[in-house]
């Protein structure tokens, strides 16, 4: 888990310094604008592409926001909601997807 939200997390401190392309998807612009060293470019739009493989729209939109809010993972993590349990068992598989196709 921790690996996945590292991944997913460090994915994005050059957002600032690349420009965010029209067509890049939620987790992509995300990634690329979070506060975090490892992210490349190619790195948020490898991390896009498993996501667009894994999530729904609806999801990836959902867990874009973590981005920025890594406290609302650890919400979603806890509640005892089905659709919230639902979605953090997607997302741990995202992010295992994620790991081992983008490492």
């Amino acid at each position: 888990m921790k690996l996945l939200l590292t991944a997913a997390l460090c994915a994005g401190t050059l957002g600032l310094m690349a420009p965010v392309q029209a067509e890049a998807g939620a987790i992509e612009r995300a990634c690329r604008q979070s506060d975090r060293n490892a992210a490349t470019p190619s790195l948020c739009n490898c991390i896009q592409k498993v996501a667009n493989r894994s999530l729904t729209r609806s999801e990836r939109k959902t867990v874009s926001k973590w981005f920025g809010d890594p406290h609302q993972a650890q919400v979603v993590r806890q509640s005892s909601n089905r659709s919230d349990e639902a979605l953090w068992e997607r997302y741990k598989l995202f992010g295992d997807r994620a790991a081992r196709t983008c490492g």
